[in-house]
């Protein structure tokens, strides 16, 4: 006859912090958390609840889709904050949620589909081929090109990068505004600045200043309207076709670089070397990039440097990596800064005969 044992059984509230064997299982079940944040977002349940709790049933007539497995996506995103379940049954919102509403300022719903897209459901397995490698599986996967293939064969998924992108643009633009002193300066030039925004946010600043925006052909047609022929800011701001790793024909007192130097250490050192070519001795160069070693989001950048190997074979920099390229350019930055949580300014002078190493 078999009997039960009558050894104590450890149990844990909810509240509790679980054990290492609990955590691991957490995290690998990482991806129904992304998925469910995902589907939350694609849904626009976020957008669907006001500031009064609403029951699942409620919810789920707003947004055309069944009661129960809406409940049990809500109470799984609930477990990590986003959405709260309250004890009476219905949920209301967290400041997480909040972010995932398309009319709020600060709103992160472009970026969680953006870091959700089909593509990166079949890159992350591959990851250990790519820190094998050292290189993407884009290619292998795909047959093409990262960036190729978005425009070519994901058009709704580049649309969402576009809307990520300019989101993410938008939102760092008054940050660095605010951080940038400007004195004495009276020409910009914002490189791989994508559709302007950070150079917008500067000339709305700085009623003085005149500044230049250089990016691809297909980014600048769409630059900020502000920008463009008959924009607000059109008669001090000019727009320009062109690509930083081959050339930057712009003369200007301050140069701007942000988050363009992660692609791969190539078009890296070519544009900051471009930089000290085109510029004059004295003028400033300002590097914005996340960091993967110095940062209160490291959980986010160190992801992100991960999923640049999968798609592009780039890399996040850490703040000697940077400091490191930067020297070897001819720019060994002096002053390093945050700009907010997730990115530093590094700034340098292009010295009067700038000693580039190869």
């Amino acid at each position: 006859m078999t009997t039960l044992s009558t050894r104590p059984v450890q149990t844990l509230s909810a509240d509790a912090d679980p054990p290492p064997g609990m955590r691991l299982r957490e995290l690998v079940f990482g991806a129904a958390c992304a998925a469910s944040v995902r589907a939350a977002a694609r849904l626009k349940v976020a957008d669907a609840l006001g500031d009064v709790p609403a029951s699942a049933e409620r919810l789920a007539s707003a947004v055309s889709v069944e009661a129960g497995p809406l409940r049990r996506l809500l109470r799984t995103l609930s477990c990590y904050g986003v959405f709260e379940e309250r004890p009476d049954g219905t949920f209301g919102h967290t400041e997480m949620s909040r972010l995932l509403r398309e009319d709020d300022a600060q709103s992160l719903r472009a970026i969680a589909l953006w870091c959700t897209e089909p593509w990166t459901w079949a890159a992350w397995p591959r990851l250990d081929d790519a820190v094998r490698s050292g290189g993407d599986v884009f290619q292998e996967l795909y047959g093409k090109g990262f960036f190729e293939y978005l425009h070519q064969d994901a058009h709704d998924s580049a649309q969402v990068f576009n809307q990520a992108m300019t989101t993410s643009s938008r939102q760092s633009a008054l940050e660095v505004a605010e951080l940038l002193d400007l004195t004495g300066v009276a020409t910009v030039a914002d490189i791989g600045g994508g559709q302007g925004h950070v150079l917008a946010g500067l000339l709305e600043k700085h009623p003085d200043v005149r500044g230049t925006l250089l990016d691809l052909p297909d980014v600048v047609a769409n630059a900020d309207p502000r920008l463009r022929d008959g924009g607000t800011l059109a008669a001090r701001a000019t727009v320009a076709a062109g690509d930083c790793r081959r050339e930057i024909p712009v003369d200007a007192d301050l140069y701007i670089i942000k988050n363009i130097l992660e692609w791969d250490d190539a078009s890296t050192s070519a544009t900051l070397r471009n930089v000290v070519a085109a510029a004059r001795p004295g003028a400033r160069v300002v590097v914005i990039e996340n960091l993967v070693d110095d940062t209160p989001s490291m959980k986010f950048t160190t992801a992100m440097d991960l999923l640049l190997l999968l798609n592009v074979g780039g890399a996040k920099h850490t703040r000697q990596s940077m400091v490191d390229r930067m020297t070897r350019a001819g720019l060994p930055p002096g002053e390093i800064r945050p700009v907010n949580a997730y990115l530093h300014a590094f700034e340098a002078i292009v010295p009067a005969a700038p000693a580039v190493r190869s």
